[in-house]
Order: structure tokens, then sequence, then C-alpha cells
């Protein structure tokens, strides 16, 4: 569940820098104080919002090579024990594909 919402979060959040990237195109051409205010607030959210993305990202390749690491771990102190899931986890699939 979590991972679901984190990567609707990532999703939007790509959505939305996109979005004001063609909005700051788009109004490339306008001219006064206020537009000029305004784009400048709108650059600098849009570059925080890209390294947080940026900074997720990393966190997510950590977290998923610690899990890595924590699988391999487990697998080498439980070798039978991972054969014996891996074992039901076949036989599962293969039942529920039997059944198409």
């Amino acid at each position: 569940m979590q991972h679901a919402s984190t990567d609707k979060l990532m999703h939007d959040l790509r959505a939305v820098v996109a979005d004001a990237e063609e909005l700051l195109k788009a109004t490339a051409s306008q001219t006064g104080e206020r537009v000029e205010k305004v784009r400048v607030r709108a650059e600098e959210s849009l570059r925080a919002a890209r390294a947080r993305m940026q900074e997720a990202g990393e966190a997510a390749q950590a977290r998923a090579r610690e899990a890595a690491r924590e699988v391999d771990h487990q697998v080498h102190e439980n070798p039978w024990t991972a054969v014996g899931v891996a074992a039901g986890v076949g036989l599962i699939v293969g039942i529920l594909l039997g059944r198409r």
C-alpha cells in the first residue's frame, strides 16, 4: 500500500513539474513586474520539486538495495526455508495458472 501511494505521489509530482515547465515556456514572452515575480517563484518551486524528486528516487533505490541485501542474507542463513518458500510460491502460481 505504501509503495502504491508513493508511486502515485511521484507520478503526480512529475505531472506538476511538466505542467509548470509548459506554463513557464508559454508565458516566456509575457512582461511586467508581477508576471516576472510569479515566474521567479515558479522557477524556484520547480527547482525544489526536481530536487525532492531526485532525493526520493535515490532514497527508494537505497531502500531497494537494502531490502535485496536483507533477502540475500536471509537466503544464505536459511537456504532450505528459502527453497521451501520458493517451491510453495511456484505451486500456488502453477495452480492459479492451471485454472485458466
